[in-house]
């Protein structure tokens, strides 16, 4: 890894007042995801934003003109992961008021959520979703809250 990089997943925040603290944790906790799911991290990429910076890359990449918690970008090939992955805090901070649980919990499901994708789960069809939320359960049962 280049310049003492310990794992190649980074966090950027396009919000002047947050600062993601616990980098460290969730990146031990992803690679640890990713040995289980047999694939390789190349480099991933989760950029914490709002819902406006979101619902512009939604529309102008997607066509979509709707709020959503998280946009993944893979740029992989195979098992070798490799994305941006762009995460709004106000769908976060929504959802986690509206399911009554903590912030940061429901910010770790919606990381997750996402490495999963990658890992080719989909959550379409009624199967798919109880098998991602399953997924998504098994991994945060992993981490200390």
């Amino acid at each position: 890894m280049p310049n003492g990089v310990k794992f190649p997943i980074f966090f950027y925040s396009e919000l002047p007042d947050f600062t993601f603290d616990k980098s460290e944790i969730i990146s031990e906790w992803i690679v640890h995801a990713s040995k289980q799911e047999r694939v390789t991290i190349c480099a991933l990429n989760y950029i914490f934003c709002s819902d406006d910076y979101l619902l512009d890359i939604n529309l102008g990449y997607l066509n979509h003109n709707y709020l959503t918690d998280i946009i993944t970008f893979p740029y992989q090939e195979g098992d070798v992961l490799e994305s941006d992955i762009f995460i709004s805090l106000d769908r976060v901070k929504e959802n986690a008021i509206e399911l009554n649980i903590a912030w940061f919990h429901e910010l770790c499901r919606v990381i997750i959520h996402g490495f999963l994708h990658l890992c080719g789960y989909r959550d379409k069809t009624d199967e798919e979703k109880f098998e991602m939320r399953n997924k998504e359960d098994y991994y945060l049962s992993l981490l200390s809250f």
